[in-house]
């Protein structure tokens, strides 16, 4: 499945880091992705646990990412989080 990861760009993640050059934490990309897809999660995730993430290209304010995830066997769940410029992120 796929759909637009919304990160507004005046998030406040991107005041402290870091400045002058502003780039989104990987553990607010984390927790977007997380978030959009257990709204989606039938039955309701609960108690997801991330055993590996990768962030691959930095995000700056204003980039256009797309979040594609798909259901493994025994709950879990793989996702990637891309830019146009590439896979953004993985786990």
């Amino acid at each position: 499945m796929k759909q637009q990861l919304k990160i507004a760009s005046n998030h406040p993640a991107y005041d402290g880091h870091f400045p002058g050059h502003p780039l989104l934490p990987g553990v607010v990309l984390l927790a977007a992705a997380l978030a959009a897809i257990e709204a989606e999660a039938e039955p309701p995730a609960n108690g997801w646990i991330v055993e590996n993430a990768k962030f691959l290209i930095p995000v700056q304010p204003g980039t256009q990412l797309t979040l594609s995830h798909e259901a493994r066997a025994g709950g879990g769940v793989r996702f990637e989080i891309h830019s146009p410029d590439g896979v953004v992120g993985r786990v």
